[in-house]
């Protein structure tokens, strides 16, 4: 009997130490799955510090790990400069909503802070097989742009027939910027990223080169907006380092021979301050009650970062199609401030994040008080 209770006793015991070990196991796969943190809407970063870099297209591997991989390049570009926003181009059959979940794994393995994010699906990118291009905006640790920065506007310019080459419409939207430029008394060597928005993908080459001579210290990147080729076209925005000090924190220009689409200023110049960068905000709706809820939301997100929509620097759309992206602009001057409107681009983009979304908006407002 003593023999027999001591076994039952082992047996309990055994028992409950594997009921531990179990438990314990549970708990780590939990922890193990625990789901990724969600990106803040917007993010606060010093004008004077701001950098700017792009990832180069790769074919290696599906989208999760041609996102990390570009991650990794932007990390080791910007040795050591903290990333406030991201901007990433989704090429392809990938899910485009998981490049949040990606980018916040990312940086929490790196114990670093979460970025805003922008995020949309374009028609293709320049390498075969490549499902991401990623722009970053990091705040480096010493002051690089003293006098500020200049936003210019994207220079749309569209041949009547599809399938025009696309050189000369390049050099038309290069030429309108180098207006835009000189208004601002900007030289094409202090532009820090230039983006261009392309019908198709033919001539990227040439392209590259040509722009790499026009702005030789500028990160670039060009997208194909959709696959539809229903005209050629090019549009080509940019980001510049001031060389003279803007008259108060933001100021805008748009000289006739640079005047961009739907009335964006041709230039934003914004003076050493702080700046909110928000992440995408998309319309769930094509009618202007939805984009109305759209910009709602935006307001509130940027109120809480101490930002106000009425202080909107730039402001991009990026709709499906001409009209939805007009009606965007409308509505847009219901939340708008007094005076001339922003920079900002409006170009027509493949999809969003969401099925139901039809135009996706961010912006770059500046806030008041000190850095």
């Amino acid at each position: 009997m003593k023999a027999l209770a001591l076994a039952l006793a082992l047996a309990v015991a055994v028992g409950s130490v594997e009921a531990q070990r179990k438990k314990r196991t549970e708990e780590e796969v939990t922890q193990t799955l625990e789901l990724p943190k969600e990106l803040p809407s917007v993010t606060l970063a010093d004008c004077q510090r701001l950098v700017f870099h792009v990832s180069p297209p790769s074919a290696r591997g599906l989208l999760s790990q041609q996102v990390r991989d570009a991650l990794r390049n932007l990390f080791q570009q910007a040795r050591g400069a903290t990333m406030v926003k991201l901007r990433g181009f989704v090429a392809g059959s990938g899910d485009v909503r998981r490049l949040q979940a990606l980018v916040s794994e990312t940086f929490a393995e790196r114990r670093m802070p979460l970025p805003a994010l922008s995020v949309v699906r374009v028609g293709a990118l320049p390498l075969e097989g490549a499902q991401v291009v990623l722009e970053s905006v990091a705040v480096d640790r010493k002051t690089l742009n003293p006098n500020g920065l200049a936003f210019l506007s994207g220079q749309a310019v569209a041949a009547g027939e599809p399938l025009a080459p696309l050189g000369p419409l390049a050099e038309q939207s290069l030429a309108r910027l180098g207006v835009a430029l000189g208004a601002a008394g900007i030289e094409s060597a202090d532009v820090l990223r230039a983006t261009c928005y392309l019908t198709v993908l033919d001539d990227v080459m040439a392209l590259r080169t040509r722009l790499a001579k026009e702005f030789p210290n500028a990160a670039l990147n060009f997208v194909q907006g959709q696959r539809v080729l229903s005209r050629s076209a090019v549009q080509c925005e940019a980001v510049a380092r001031l060389r003279e000090a803007a008259p108060g924190p933001r100021r805008f220009l748009s000289p006739a021979e640079a005047a961009p689409r739907l009335g964006f200023s041709a230039v934003a110049l914004v003076g050493p301050g702080r700046l909110a960068l928000s992440g995408t905000q998309l319309a769930f709706g094509y009618g202007e009650p939805e984009a109305r809820l759209a910009y709602q939301r935006l307001e509130k997100s940027l109120e809480q970062a101490g930002g106000d929509l009425r202080e909107a620097v730039v402001w991009n759309i990026y709709p499906l199609s001409a009209g939805i992206g007009e009606m965007a602009w409308k509505v847009r001057g219901e939340f708008a401030g007094d005076g001339q409107p922003p920079a900002g681009t409006a170009a027509l983009l493949e999809g969003l994040a969401s099925l139901d979304a039809a135009f996706a908006v961010d912006v770059v407002v500046v806030v008041p008080g000190k850095t």
